[in-house]
């Protein structure tokens, strides 16, 4: 436990802009957890204003103006900017709450937007934004060009559409299908979901039908249950389990499309695992093979006992399980490693030192609580030491430590991509990597097999000789401190097929791996 004395030579140090990174984080850690370590700060923290404002009217005839309660230097790291906010937050708090008190609700609930999600797809080609796995549908018109997309409402109805299809979600319960193949499954929570087409509109009455739309007919067929259907010109049909009908403006005619002809989940599944099992072949036949690979964890090779994460590199440099648990993968299985209880990370080792590197994984982000969210970051952070994590405002973060700053100069170019989350993705799986070149002085981040960003390093911050160490995957470790406190930077969701390259991969290699690997 930190001494009192500790404690106040660290708020001191934070007060005047003379703390080290090192004495941040101790301070950090144990302002989170102590209340009064948080009251002597606000104590000393009065102090120290009141000592400013003495010895500004001192200085002047008139009277001085209050000045700005500035907790920490502008310049420096972000952790230094990021715990300011935390202090006056603090100081604020104790000064209009010093009895315990409920804490009051946001001012506004984080919203996303959407009636369902896509759950699947198979050469799904869109007109115009692509949707891929994980993402939310609203309100918009949409046309699948080609390909099948399976997606799921919040109502809990399935659909699968066939392309060319036309439709528009307009709530939880109702949607138009303009043109194209639809197949509906619906639970008994949404028993009365709505498809409107040109001729009539279906009305579910349980469990599963289709229908064929186009200009100025539907054909409706009735797979599991029971339907009734609206016709724009006429009275309401009932339809029965096995019965079909088609429509025209001018009334009832024979159908021209077959049930069986459907595409139902069942085909969704069974091209998933042909996917799947296309994946397992390359990764464990080519991709572990690659001369380049410093390591490489198909998270799914891992023994019964769970405390080995079994690298299939030639490197064979296997990480330890520290309290990350088993998740389910971006297949739908459970291979995956969940890092979200505190202290969760896999512990490794990579000898020798690189040029350049590439680190790619696939990730599920549940939430961004905190101000960093690590992917791999070595224990501490020594010159020439990496650094990936992902911001709280979901960029990407990538750096190589160059130097120990100073007042003047930063210790490290950070290179940040823009936003590659929001809660709207949250549970989403996807392919990130990031290169680092230090011939071209380039570090490139990817999204999905795409470029999303890349950064130019100045010279002064190029670093020829990258050591890893010992490093985490998922979290941040400083084994060597003495306190048992310490920053919360577990990242808050999942990763699969983590792999690290000593080389900067090329933008058609890592397509390739996305391609190959995407669900």
């Amino acid at each position: 436990m930190m001494t009192r004395q500790s404690l106040l030579e660290l708020i001191d140090a934070t007060l005047d802009g003379a703390i080290s990174e090192a004495d941040f984080l101790r301070l950090e850690a144990q302002l989170h957890v102590d209340a009064e370590a948080r009251q002597l700060y606000y104590d000393r923290l009065k102090l120290h204003t009141a000592l400013g404002e003495e010895k500004a009217a001192s200085l002047s005839p008139q009277p001085a103006a209050r000045p700005t309660r500035r907790l920490l230097p502008l310049t420096g790291s972000l952790l230094f900017g990021g715990l300011t906010i935390l202090l006056l937050a603090t100081a604020i708090w104790l000064a209009k709450a010093p009895e315990p008190a409920l804490p009051e609700m946001a001012s506004s609930e984080p919203t996303a937007e959407g009636f369902g999600v896509v759950i699947d797809s198979i050469d799904a080609h869109w007109a115009s934004t692509s949707y891929s796995h994980g993402q939310l549908i609203a309100g918009e018109k949409l046309s699948l060009q080609s390909g099948i997309a399976h997606i799921e409402l919040f109502s809990g109805v399935a659909l699968v559409l066939e392309g060319g299809a036309d439709f528009q979600l307009h709530s939880d319960m109702e949607m138009t299908l303009h043109t194209g193949r639809l197949r509906a499954t619906v639970p008994p929570p949404a028993r009365g979901f709505r498809v409107r087409t040109s001729t009539g509109d279906v009305v579910d009455l349980g469990t599963e039908f289709a229908i064929d739309a186009r200009a100025e007919r539907a054909d409706v067929h009735v797979l599991d249950g029971e339907v009734e259907w609206h016709p724009t010109t006429a009275d309401t049909h009932q339809l029965r389990d096995g019965q079909s009908l088609g429509w025209t403006r001018d009334g009832v005619v024979q159908p021209t499309s077959v049930a069986s002809e459907f595409t139902g989940l069942e085909h969704l599944s069974a091209e998933r695992s042909q996917r799947q099992q296309r994946w397992q072949e390359y990764s464990q036949q080519q991709l572990c093979k690659d001369s380049r690979l410093l390591a490489y964890f198909p998270i799914a090779d891992r023994p019964s006992h769970r405390r080995q994460l079994r690298d299939t590199s030639a490197a064979g440099r296997h990480g330890t399980i520290v309290r990350a648990q088993p998740a389910t993968d971006r297949w739908g299985g459970d291979q995956a490693l969940s890092f979200s209880p505190t202290g969760s990370r896999v512990r490794m080792e990579v000898p020798g030192s690189h040029s350049a590197l590439t680190l790619s994984c696939w990730v599920r982000i549940d939430s961004l609580d905190r101000w960093y969210n690590s992917l791999f970051l070595t224990d501490g952070h020594e010159l020439g030491e990496p650094h990936w994590q992902i911001m709280d405002d979901g960029r990407l973060f990538f750096s190589v430590k160059r130097r120990t700053a100073t007042k003047d100069l930063s210790d490290k170019q950070i290179a940040y991509s823009p936003p590659i989350w929001t809660p709207a993705l949250s549970g989403q799986w996807q392919h990130i990597a990031t290169s680092y070149d230090s011939q071209t002085g380039q570090i490139t981040h990817y999204r999905d097999g795409l470029p999303i960003s890349q950064e130019q390093l100045t010279d002064d911050y190029i670093v020829d000789q990258i050591n890893i160490g010992t490093a985490s995957i998922g979290n941040w470790s400083d084994p060597m401190r003495a306190d048992p406190h310490f920053a919360v930077r577990n990242l808050n969701g999942a990763i699969d097929d983590f792999a690290l390259y000593s080389t900067a991969l090329t933008s058609e290699e890592i397509k390739q791996i996305y391609e190959l690997g995407r669900p």
